[in-house]
């Protein structure tokens, strides 16, 4: 890494770490049903609206099972809405190119790919895709898959914040039983206030901000040139400043092009990149310090995000350094010149890895947005990840592998960190001989199991479905790389898909029947059977009733405990994932390195 790669990562950190706390205070008054923000004027009308027309009642609390079942009948409503929308887009309007309906297999596996928020693309959207599907069909889930997230992650929060109290149920003294709150908020009232109060006005703004450097917005049919040999060229266009911005803030990913983020149109300038990737990161981190303030405990948000932080800029840096790693080459000539001189030979570097990568943007800024999109559960890329070094590919492969909690997705990444939370306080409370406490609430077996449920299921997905595939005609079928790579290219496809991130190694030919369904069904469980179990542990929590703490309750903040949050992702992840890793990315690493790849 070179003076100017250490002053931008600063740049990074700093921007990041300066919008956390601001946008912490902002998501407190969003998340709370009778927040006041700066924007009740316009948009409180709007809000009152909505509720009528649903017929809901914001200040009625739900239940974690009755939370969870308007997600998911929310989310089923969705998907099918979509998936009508792709399949008659060409009866539709905003259709310039005339483009047919999608098969059934593509039309489902899309429709759940951005339901799920992980906008996994079998598709070239400038190819595919009409306006009208893109707009209304796609960009729909952009904002409510993101919103939902955002309102499990709350859910989770207000469990661990909320307690239950003893009260009494007769008139006899010993007749005391405790009382559970057993609310976890109202899905309704998260969805409309994040989607209205958060999520349009960032993107209004960032969408001005895009346009001044040049990202386009229209609904001119595709242009036709003429290339210098003559050749007939079609340059795509359409409504990419209005999509762009949901599609990094709400961590979906999904490109209008089907270069995404490497495109021009989608990604004109260095600034416009910055933009974005502040984005991908900016709400993760800022729920974080919502996190502290709900449970009256800053620094606990802080350890959390800190934590967060360690991972985050280790994989910066080992992926960077493996893009950048100087190669040499020799050349020596069969035979000497007719003059008698003497054999000679030629040495040459190349400064790093430039295949798959953008001039513009260079090795460590396509190195920082590949960690930062998978860290995060986006999967916008603005390089080539299937052209990346072995290490350096295995870097975004593993961030997606350990559940993209190091800041992740929106919600996703709180909710999925705090996972691991649990199960850090559980091993120190085995280590001390007590029952395990979590800011007054004791964990027993049934939070550990239910943690523990979560990760299992997304372990089981990657692995499982890999598996399948490797012994499979359909799945060896998609490669378009034999031996270690050509295992990569599948496991990250499934780890991308179950971790709801949906960037790819894209010599993959994932477009045909079974790897559309197969992938599909990943990203059912990665979302859904996942989030189950998680609003069964916030519910669980809230029933809990809070205990003062004692001499050997564990400390949830300092360096202690960051420590040993790091050491238990980290654990977690290498024990479930490092034999299928030392087969694909490592085995090829040292193929590399012996010269057998050349």
């Amino acid at each position: 890494m070179h003076a100017t790669d250490w002053l931008q990562f600063a740049l990074f950190l700093g921007l990041l770490a300066l919008i956390t706390k601001p946008l912490g205070l902002y998501l407190m008054q969003v998340l709370d049903p009778n927040g006041r923000t700066w924007l009740d004027p316009v948009i409180k009308p709007v809000e009152r609206l909505t509720y009528k027309l649903l017929g809901v009642d914001p200040q009625r609390e739900h239940g974690w099972k009755q939370y969870t079942f308007a997600m998911l009948a929310f989310s089923l409503v969705g998907v099918v809405f979509t998936y009508a929308i792709l399949r008659l887009q060409h009866l539709l309007p905003w259709n310039p190119q005339e483009l047919p309906g999608l098969s059934h297999h593509l039309a489902f596996n899309t429709a759940v790919s951005f339901m799920t928020n992980t906008n996994w693309q079998s598709y070239g959207g400038e190819s595919t895709v009409s306006y009208f599907s893109q707009m209304v069909g796609l960009t729909y889930h952009n904002f409510t898959s993101a919103a939902a997230g955002i309102g499990i992650a709350a859910a989770l929060v207000r469990g661990i914040s909320r307690t239950s109290f003893p009260t009494r149920s007769g008139n006899d003294e010993t007749s005391w039983k405790t009382r559970s709150t057993a609310t976890v908020g109202n899905f309704w009232s998260d969805l409309v206030r994040v989607t209205y109060y958060l999520l349009v006005p960032i993107c209004v703004v960032s969408a001005i901000i895009l346009v001044s450097q040049g990202m386009i917005q229209n609904f001119d049919p595709y242009t036709k040139a003429k290339t210098l040999e003559g050749a007939e060229q079609i340059i795509a266009q359409g409504p990419m400043a209005s999509q762009i911005p949901i599609k990094v803030l709400g961590t979906n990913g999904g490109g209008f092009m089907n270069a995404n983020a490497a495109h021009p149109f989608e990604n004109p300038t260095p600034i416009s990149n910055l933009i974005q990737m502040l984005s991908i990161l900016a709400i993760g981190s800022g729920l974080t310090y919502y996190l502290g303030r709900m449970v009256k405990n800053q620094a606990h948000g802080w350890a959390v995000w800190a934590a967060m932080m360690v991972l985050f800029v280790g994989g910066v840096l080992v992926c960077a350094h493996y893009e950048a790693v100087e190669r040499v080459f020799q050349l020596v000539p069969e035979t000497a010149t007719q003059a008698g001189e003497p054999g000679w030979k030629t040495r040459f570097t190349l400064d790093g890895n430039m295949e798959g990568k953008e001039v513009r943007f260079g090795l460590f800024n396509s190195s920082l947005f590949a960690t930062v999109t998978t860290a995060a559960s986006c999967g916008a890329v603005n390089a080539m990840h299937d052209s990346f070094t072995p290490i350096g590919g295995m870097v975004p492969l593993f961030l997606m592998q350990l559940g993209e909690v190091v800041i992740g997705g929106v919600g996703a990444g709180l909710y999925g960190m705090l996972v691991f939370v649990i199960l850090a306080v559980f091993i120190a409370g085995l280590m001390v001989g007590r029952t395990p406490e979590y800011l007054g609430k004791k964990i027993q077996a049934k939070e550990v199991k239910l943690a523990m449920l979560t990760l299992l299921i997304l372990t089981l997905s990657v692995l499982g479905f890999t598996a399948w595939a490797c012994v499979s005609d359909w799945g060896v079928a998609g490669l378009n790389n034999a031996g270690p790579h050509g295992l990569s290219e599948m496991l990250y496809a499934y780890s991308s898909t179950t971790g709801n991130n949906g960037s790819a190694f894209a010599g993959l030919t994932a477009n045909t029947p079974w790897y559309n369904t197969t992938l599909g069904l990943a990203m059912l469980i990665g979302r859904f059977l996942m989030i189950v179990p998680i609003m069964a542990l916030a519910g669980s929590l809230a029933a809990k009733q809070a205990v003062p703490a004692g001499p050997g309750t564990f400390p949830v903040n300092g360096a202690t405990f960051t420590i040993l949050l790091i050491g238990t992702v980290l654990l977690i992840g290498a024990l479930n994932y490092l034999p299928a890793l030392a087969l694909g990315p490592i085995v090829e690493h040292f193929l590399m390195k012996g010269g057998s790849l050349f």
